[in-house]
């Protein structure tokens, strides 16, 4: 059973935080996936028009075991921002969704959206683009990574909903 939240109540809840343990992303990310509500904690990838190491991360079991419940992962995939090719397409959408994903949140572009649009699965990107990455095998996984100026780290919990997407430090739910 899916838990029940809103980015806006949480943002209620933690509006004062100065640690640093609860940020907002920047409403900057267009929703491509099936599902609209997603989240779960953060795995990270960071690379530059190169999916290798996305394809590898969709690949992968997308779940884990929190209290006896199956609990999907997120996937943050910091592309620098890059507007000049798509990071994920059908078929890795497909592949996340299939290995239990949550939602894929991509600082740059992805492709194949009617296709994204079936999957269930949550995805988040700057744009599409219908250009596809080169595969060089380049890039970082499981990196602190910088998106659109918002500090994400492997371990965090990223929650995402009609209003935006947040990211605390810990369970927020």
């Amino acid at each position: 059973m899916q838990k029940q939240f809103a980015t806006c109540d949480l943002c209620d809840a933690h509006k004062s935080d100065t640690s640093g343990d609860f940020r907002v992303l920047p409403p900057v990310f267009k929703d491509f996936g099936g599902v609209q509500k997603f989240f779960g904690p953060v795995v990270t990838v960071k690379c530059f028009e190169d999916n290798s190491l996305v394809k590898a991360a969709v690949d992968s079991v997308g779940f884990e075991e929190v209290d006896g419940t199956r609990v999907g992962k997120v996937l943050v995939v910091d592309g620098g921002g890059s507007l000049r090719r798509a990071l994920v397409g059908g078929n890795l959408g497909a592949a996340a969704a299939r290995n239990g994903w949550a939602g894929v949140v991509v600082d740059g572009c992805v492709r194949d959206t009617a296709e994204l649009a079936t999957q269930a699965v949550g995805i988040r990107a700057l744009a599409a683009m219908p250009l596809p990455t080169d595969k060089r095998g380049e890039g970082q996984s499981n990196v602190a990574v910088q998106i659109q100026g918002v500090w994400v780290r492997p371990g965090d919990w990223l929650y995402a909903d009609e209003d935006g997407m947040v990211v605390a430090a810990k369970a927020l739910l």
